[in-house]
């Protein structure tokens, strides 16, 4: 009897303590990083580059948390240029100092200083990233970040045998910075990329880049999760897997109502997370991704990356034999009815909360322009079409980041004459946004312009895509905020007609919204998060022309709705 006690009080000591830990690995960790960001001999294309990464790895690490969870990533900058960092579509709830944009939330960080981002996953889960905010480093300064649910919770979806990031980038055989330095020298457009990546490599369509094509292992009967990154400086691109279908579950780090397709389209930006079921005959399938190419007459990149689905049953070719992958059907370069059908088929999984009792009504054009080359400037400097040079804009004020503040600073320690709160609530001029535009309206004027918000308020915003110089389809991203894409379509948005399409009950919650070519697109979100926040194109060409603005957003009340106090060592102008 006193054997049989012993091993009692033995069995109930062990499930105590096996209760404890699962309790205690259940809390919320904190993640330590160090990136290193350096200069790092790249072979790609048959040519070697001193190519800027991180940790000396392209694409650079993967980063991998719970919800809930806090990253303190320490960035050391060896490289010759400024760099920051955006961890982009996390919330910074509070935390804005971690955002990363150079100039809006921090000065960069200088060559051989550092900086030590702080922030903590709240409510998020699914796949985003990381990147350069500063210049054209993103090109190869970008990397995963995997949000896995919290400990003890499970996905809403069966859970994948395992999973896969893909990011998907652009690599030009040049220095990145060169390009856009030439490019803003000359006023024109900078030159296109030479090809496009999957996690870092072009994949075998390409001269010397078959050894290093990306191999996807399966196994027959297998699902598993993709997370698709479109990590690309100024391409949106169209993603297919030869023979496979795929399920969409998630974007931008929010669940999705799952749907079926073939074809997905992500603009930079933007992330997918999809389900393939390893159901085809064991063989080699092609993963392929090229250009959705809106903009009519502009020079595009027209190549196709690939990896390789490649099912661990399939038979082995003979030694020195390459068995041709089967290709998949990838939509035409200007195929806008396959990325709308795409675009629209997102829905949230249940029913949501969409802020109703709107407080702030914004309507905001977005396009490009051409700004008269200056007096007295070199034919050189103005390379654009009839010698201008190329701009861009939100409400036809293309925005001017500070030098010697950034906004946030600005803003925080209330310094005077670096920015201004009157960027307009709608359009200086109403005009036919999508049709042939008057000429006196393609010139906007240059500005640092914010617009305020109130902690609490509820904004809706319409981005009306405009035909200047030529229409396109713009990636819009929001920093600091998730929001909800009510709408989208195509013309101009009529207020009197198109309130009848708004999806008041489960629409999608993104970070970046695919503004249509020669469309709109409505979005609605609680301004719940104090500090300044950019919403820009994520092209980078029409960043560094000005298509952005900033929202300062202010305190609420009481410590839980304030700023933080910016860290000590924020680096300084």
């Amino acid at each position: 009897m006193e054997a049989m006690s012993s091993i009692a009080s033995l069995l109930h000591s062990f499930i105590f303590l096996s209760l404890l830990f699962l309790f205690v690995n259940a809390e919320p960790k904190t993640h330590y990083h160090d990136f290193v960001v350096q200069s790092t001999p790249v072979k790609r294309l048959c040519n070697t580059h001193s190519t800027i990464t991180v940790n000396g790895q392209f694409p650079g690490p993967t980063l991998e948390v719970n919800n809930g969870d806090t990253l303190v990533v320490k960035v050391v900058n060896r490289a010759r240029y400024n760099v920051t960092i955006h961890w982009h579509g996390i919330r910074q709830i509070r935390t804005g100092w971690a955002d990363g944009p150079e100039f809006v939330t921090q000065c960069p960080i200088r060559p051989g200083e550092s900086y030590t981002y702080r922030f903590r996953i709240q409510g998020q889960e699914g796949t985003l990233w990381w990147h350069a905010h500063s210049s054209w480093l993103r090109a190869t300064v970008y990397g995963a970040l995997i949000i896995h649910p919290k400990e003890g919770d499970s996905y809403p979806f069966q859970k994948p045998k395992r999973e896969t990031p893909l990011l998907l980038g652009e690599w030009w055989n040049a220095n990145p910075i060169d390009v856009i330095r030439e490019a803003i020298r000359t006023g024109g457009a900078p030159n296109v990329s030479d090809a496009y990546t999957i996690n870092g490599q072009p994949g075998d369509l390409y001269n010397c880049s078959r050894k290093g094509t990306v191999i996807v292992p399966v196994d027959s009967g297998e699902t598993n999760l993709l997370r698709v990154i479109n990590s690309g400086l100024n391409q949106q691109l169209f993603f297919s897997i030869a023979n496979h279908k795929m399920t969409v579950v998630g974007a931008d780090a929010s669940y999705v109502k799952p749907f079926t397709t073939n074809t997905i389209m992500l603009g930079p930006g933007q992330t997918t997370d999809v389900l393939i079921n390893a159901d085809q005959t064991p063989s080699r399938y092609y993963i392929a991704a090229r250009a959705y190419a809106s903009a009519q007459n502009a020079p595009f990149d027209n190549t196709t990356t690939t990896a390789i689905l490649e099912y661990k049953s399939a038979p082995c070719p003979a030694k020195g034999a390459f068995i041709k992958p089967v290709f998949p059907s990838l939509p035409a370069f200007n195929d806008t009815a396959t990325a709308t059908a795409f675009s629209t088929s997102f829905r949230s999984p249940r029913e949501v909360e969409v802020p109703t009792d709107i407080d702030e009504s914004l309507f905001f054009t977005v396009g490009l322009g051409l700004n008269r080359c200056p007096p007295g400037a070199k034919a050189s400097t103005c390379q654009a079409p009839n010698q201008t040079r190329f701009t861009a804009s939100m409400n036809n004020v293309s925005f001017v980041l500070p030098s010697n503040f950034s906004l946030l600073q600005a803003h925080h320690q209330g310094i005077p004459g670096v920015f201004t709160t009157d960027f307009p609530a709608a359009p200086p001029q109403k005009f036919d946004y999508t049709g042939n535009v008057s000429g006196s309206m393609w010139q906007p004027t240059r500005g640092t312009k914010l617009y305020r918000l109130n902690y609490g308020s509820n904004v809706q915003v319409v981005l009306q895509g405009t035909s200047i110089v030529t229409a396109e389809n713009h990636p819009i991203h929001l920093h600091g905020y998730d929001f909800y894409v009510i709408a989208e379509g195509f013309g101009n948005f009529n207020p009197k007609t198109d309130t009848s399409k708004f999806n008041l009950v489960d629409p999608p919650l993104r970070n970046t919204v695919s503004l249509p070519v020669k469309g709109w697109a409505v979005i609605r979100f609680v301004a719940d998060n104090p500090g300044v926040w950019i919403m820009h194109c994520h092209l980078d060409a029409h960043i560094s022309w000005g298509l952005a603005m900033a929202f300062l957003v202010d305190n609420g009340v009481g410590e839980l709705e304030a700023l933080e106090d910016a860290p000590e060592d924020l680096p300084l102008c």
